[in-house]
């Protein structure tokens, strides 16, 4: 390995993002997109393709994963988990059946397999719990009556992902039923166990990771946080279970004031380690892949904000909420991003289908773009559409 190479490789990338970063700031929307086109230019084919440290990169990408979900967990507690399932139980299954179905009708229709359309399903049920955060702190919302409605969808599709998770990599392995039966059972069984000890023994759990009175220094927090997540991670892998899924079994299981020290000092590093893993995965694919599939993304990306719009609205307004916040818990819903990556990453890894690394960076592009704009013009343009319908049955009443 040349290390000069490597370095000046990985300090072009990484300042690259910086300042693609700092334009997505600028325009006031997800940096996401910004990093899947950097991947892009760095990728084969690109601009400025990469040789030297494309290997680490990829090790890097593999650990933005695991902080990714690993941060997700530390968002709720085991009992959020329980009572979110409970109260949104049949708006958990609504979301995830009727926008699972436009990708598996998508994939059908560009004549790809079965396989593939389980794949696709996946990427396009799935919201971007990051992107949905960020935006609804930016617009001030996380006080808003239908925040609650939108966070209890995300957590059901959390933990649909739990599910969801060892079942594909079971696909992608090619197991017989039996060893994906197996697979599957032993990420259910995690995932109860992990729920029991959260609730029961919360508070020795983390104080295993951190104890703020023994070791007041975040970087001990943090290296045993981290040591954690990543060999449950790979002894997850080992016995055939998602990486993603371990790491999120350990972001549930630490609670309370360690857990909001945690992610504190995992911010920074999942935010580095997220945005390689984001140029990983536009590494895997050749720009001139994107315009062939351009349209049919477009199409299904439409079909996908009607769907997450129905979806938010049906919630809110099951929970009581008013017709605006009704539209604004449907447009929060529409952005795709880190986990429609991550399903479709493990794909390409796999070669289901040539074209679907590209499509699901197409698709993701165009949602990840889309979400944001849509949380932020929807209130004017209900606005505008309720003014115009009153002023019509006020002429219709005169005359």
């Amino acid at each position: 390995m040349d290390i000069a190479a490597t370095f000046l490789e990985l300090g072009a990338v990484l300042f690259t993002l910086g300042l693609l970063g700092h334009c997505a700031t600028i325009v006031g929307i997800s940096p996401i997109p910004f990093y899947l086109l950097g991947g892009l230019a760095f990728g084969h084919g690109g601009l400025f393709p990469l040789g030297a440290s494309e290997e680490f990169i990829e090790v890097g990408a593999e650990i933005g994963v695991v902080l990714l979900l690993l941060t997700l967990g530390l968002e709720y507690t085991a009992q959020e988990l329980i009572d979110g399932l409970r109260r949104q139980a049949p708006t958990g299954a609504l979301d995830l059946t009727l926008n699972a179905l436009p990708g598996v009708a998508a994939a059908f229709l560009l004549g790809w397999g079965p396989l593939a359309a389980v794949v696709l399903g996946g990427v396009t049920a799935i919201s971007s719990s990051g992107i949905i955060a960020k935006v609804l702190t930016d617009l001030g919302r996380i006080g808003n009556r239908e925040t609650p409605v939108v966070l209890s969808v995300l957590v059901l599709e959390d933990l649909a992902m739990a599910v969801y998770l060892p079942i594909l990599t079971a696909l992608l392995a090619h197991q017989t039923l039996a060893q994906g039966s197996v697979t599957l059972l032993v990420a259910l069984a995690a995932l109860v166990c992990v729920l029991v000890l959260a609730l029961r023994y919360g508070r020795q759990v983390s104080r295993l990771v951190h104890n703020p009175n023994a070791d007041p220094n975040s970087e001990i927090l943090l290296l045993r946080l981290m040591g954690l997540a990543l060999l449950v991670a790979g002894a997850a892998q080992q016995v055939r279970v998602s990486a993603a899924v371990g790491a999120f079994l350990v972001g549930i299981a630490v609670s309370g004031p360690v857990a909001e020290g945690a992610r504190e000092v995992l911010t920074p590093l999942r935010d580095l380690f997220a945005a390689v893993f984001f140029v990983f995965f536009g590494l895997q694919t050749e720009p001139s892949e994107i315009p062939p599939v351009f349209l049919p993304a477009l199409l299904l990306a439409l079909a996908g904000v009607a769907t997450k719009v129905f979806t938010g609205w049906w919630a809110a307004r099951k929970a009581g909420i008013g017709t605006m916040g009704r539209y604004r818990a449907g447009a929060a819903l529409v952005a795709r991003g880190e986990f429609s990556i991550v399903i479709a990453g493990l794909a390409v890894v796999a070669d289901v289908e040539p074209k679907l690394g590209a499509f699901a960076a197409c698709y993701v592009l165009i949602m990840a773009i889309v979400g944001p704009l849509a949380a932020r013009v929807v209130e004017p343009i209900v606005r505008k559409i309720t003014r115009r319908s009153r002023r019509k049955t006020v002429t219709s009443l005169s005359a």
